[in-house]
């Protein structure tokens, strides 16, 4: 049996789930709805047989859909997913942020009680297979994790359509457009919550001099942001966003009494600087305390899954799990409430670093 998909929202990280998508059996991409001229037309050249909705309502119009995927702007996606279910209810496959504006929490727990399919927020990073292998040792490693390090060195925002991606109001903000992930990786690793924040950021560098409609883009590229979790761990993130040239694009590092167990990752390869050589594989290294006897794998990566996205296989991955979830039904790996929770977390970090305060999480 082929599974129709829609999708709405065809630029980079839409183009990415066709490439993927089109690696996956019995799936058929039947619609799409993407109001830029060129980039719809980049998504028809990836899928073909896709027909080209002139609205969201246009694509329930014409075809008998089995799912959904978002990856439009971000400040779109809670008003789209209010417009889907106005119209059907599918599941659906959302890009982070779950939402951009505060004000729009309150909607999203409406959302999540009043519709009745699954909702999926696509956090890739937990489908790398690095940092899987790093979720699946660290414990065990470790001896309980006390210390969580997450850190980012990478090339600036990259060109978006109308330039979205360099406005808050847009975006979320730096910490909720990018670093979500990044938060939501360090729930589900601590497997606690956040109860306080402090965080310290700006925009130091990048996009100083540029002007887009006479307005100057806000968008910060660095910071810090370090968290308290119930469980009593500490966990923070590093952000550079003109750390152009790195070797690492990601690194996390997890400690406990027992040992240091750290996860790298190289930036995309489609830019990688040709200066630099050949694109390092990712790296999961263990280092107990005693016997102090040091080891580094190398995580191999299938050069298909490379070719296909910008997120090391991790899209595909992502799109095995729910297109499982289509078939059988079930319960999405990351709900509507880690997406709530991830973009609140980057929504109190700005709080903190635009106050200079530490922040306390309500319940």
């Amino acid at each position: 049996m082929t599974l129709k998909y829609g999708l709405i929202g065809c630029g980079m990280m839409g183009q990415e789930h066709l490439r993927n998508l089109a690696l996956l059996p019995d799936v058929q991409i039947a619609a799409l709805y993407e109001p830029d001229d060129h980039q719809a037309n980049l998504a028809l050249q990836l899928a073909p047989r896709a027909r080209r909705a002139s609205s969201i309502q246009d694509l329930f119009t014409h075809d008998t859909l089995d799912a959904l995927v978002i990856a439009s702007p971000n400040h779109l996606h809670m008003g789209q997913l209010k417009e889907i279910a106005a119209h059907r209810t599918l599941p659906i496959l959302c890009e982070k942020p779950l939402f951009t504006d505060p004000g729009d929490e309150a909607e999203a727990v409406a959302f999540q009680r009043q519709y009745d399919a699954p909702v999926w927020i696509a956090m890739e990073y937990r489908y790398m297979p690095p940092i899987t292998a790093f979720i699946e040792r660290a414990d065990s490693v470790t001896g309980g994790i006390k210390m969580l390090t997450l850190q980012e060195h990478r090339y600036p925002f990259l060109s978006k359509v109308g330039a979205w991606n360099r406005f808050n109001v847009n975006s979320g903000g730096t910490f909720v457009e990018k670093c979500c992930h990044f938060f939501d990786l360090m729930r589900l690793i601590l497997d606690s919550e956040p109860v306080r924040v402090t965080a310290s950021a700006g925009q130091f560098v990048n996009h100083l001099d540029e002007r887009h409609d006479g307005k100057a883009p806000d968008i910060w590229d660095g910071g810090y942001a370090l968290f308290d979790f119930a469980n009593g761990a500490r966990a923070m993130l590093e952000l550079c966003m003109f750390a152009d040239g790195s070797k690492w694009n990601e690194e996390i590092h997890a400690i406990g009494a027992r040992g240091k167990i750290a996860c790298r990752i190289p930036g995309p390869q489609r830019f990688w600087p040709d200066a630099l050589g050949p694109s390092p594989q990712p790296e999961l290294s263990v280092y107990p305390r005693s016997p102090k006897q040091p080891m580094t794998e190398t995580i191999a990566l299938d050069p298909s899954l490379i070719a296909a996205g910008d997120h090391h296989g991790s899209t595909f991955f992502q799109h095995q799990k729910f297109l499982k979830l289509v078939k059988t039904g079930g319960l999405p790996d990351v709900s509507l409430e880690d997406g709530r929770k991830a973009v609140k977390m980057g929504l109190m970090a700005q709080e903190s670093a635009q106050t200079h305060q530490m922040i306390a999480f309500d319940a």
